[in-house]
């Protein structure tokens, strides 16, 4: 708040390695600029945290939600925590003394980044799929025979692939978001800045991906996943293999979706827009993250393309909401809300009636 504080807090930042071997000519306002971005994104992070909690408490107290919501709210609010906790751990990394060591990057370490990355996906991800669940079912409870119509059509044969294939897709997208965060962590997207060759050929050098340098025991037994992990040229490589197949496998699901007459028949049109979704994301995706290397990671553009990663992982995330059935209890409150309407018991036949033939077949 005035001219002393921010003496004392940059005083402070040039005891730090980063300071002393990354940022010695950094001035005062240079200084207020990160401060200001730090102090934001932790400010926003506690408000985050107050206004998921404080709901959650009244709501659970005053018995407005049902009992497995209730679990699911209080998970969320714990993952929230563990989440600041993470991000506490993280920066505790780009501290060390050692980081003051000759030859050293002072950085926190991407094991660190990618797991604070990793919680701020998983909440975001718990936050959406409660919500889903919540306005689908009640939705469904709304119009128990459109319910069943959809209920016998999700449960056609035909689909229960293409729903593994979902599943298994956005944990493709996750996994790819991850390793993108590794790229961040050890700045490895500063080399290599083309597309898609990387130097002389489609990949580096093998000695160069495979360097001894990052094993740390004498008989390299943890030669290869070191590499994996901490060689910046093996990480981007991996990031970029992982991004390729993540492409190829949206473009495949589509085609699987207009190739395959059971399923394009069963399949409802909520989902086939939202495999056409993930189509456009994806291709917009791979342009942000081509862009972001060959301008040599401005800080926009990087943003854009972690952003566009979540975007990616919304999409596949609502597709897997609309491909799933209802909760049992749903599933019984609505067989009973349509047998007090109609006054008997829909049968499985009944309901398998509104599948088209191909499906059924």
């Amino acid at each position: 708040m005035n001219a002393e504080d921010w003496e004392s807090e940059f005083t402070k930042y040039r005891s730090s390695p980063e300071f002393q071997l990354l940022n010695p000519n950094m001035t005062l306002d240079e200084f207020k600029k990160i401060y200001w971005m730090e102090w934001t994104h932790r400010l926003w992070g506690r408000v985050i945290g107050v206004t998921f909690l404080l709901p959650t408490i009244y709501f659970i107290a005053r018995r407005r939600v049902s009992a497995s919501m209730a679990w699911k709210l209080t998970g969320i609010c714990g993952l929230i925590g563990f989440q600041g906790f993470l991000g506490w751990w993280m920066v505790k990394s780009g501290l060390r003394d050692d980081l003051f060591a000759p030859g050293s990057h002072p950085r926190v370490s991407q094991y660190r980044l990618t797991a604070h990355l990793g919680a701020a996906f998983g909440v975001y991800v718990a936050m959406l799929l409660s919500g889903l669940s919540i306005l689908k079912e009640h939705k469904m409870l709304a119009n128990c025979e459109e319910a069943l119509k959809r209920i016998a059509t999700l449960k056609s044969p035909a689909l229960r692939a293409f729903r593994v294939s979902v599943a298994a897709l956005a944990l493709l997208v996750f996994t790819t978001a991850m390793s993108g965060a590794l790229v961040a962590g050890l700045d490895a997207g500063l080399i290599y800045n083309e597309f898609p060759y990387m130097g002389l050929g489609l990949t580096p050098p093998k000695k160069e991906l495979f360097d001894p340098f990052y094993s740390h025991v004498e008989d390299q037994s943890d030669l290869w996943w070191r590499n994996m992990l901490e060689n910046p040229s093996l990480v981007q490589l991996d990031h970029r293999i992982l991004a390729t197949t993540t492409f190829s496998a949206i473009m495949s699901l589509f085609a699987y979706t207009r190739l395959s007459p059971a399923v394009r028949s069963a399949i409802p049109s909520d989902a086939r827009k939202g495999v056409m979704g993930l189509v456009h994301l994806a291709s917009l995706q791979v342009a942000l993250g081509i862009s972001t290397l060959i301008y040599m990671v401005p800080m926009w553009l990087a943003s854009a393309h972690q952003a566009g990663a979540l975007a990616l992982l919304t999409g596949a995330t609502i597709l897997f909401s609309r491909m799933t059935l209802p909760r049992r209890a749903i599933l019984r409150k609505i067989t009973q809300q349509s047998v007090s309407t109609t006054g008997t018991k829909p049968t499985f036949a009944s309901r398998m009636a509104h599948v088209p033939d191909v499906a059924k077949s």
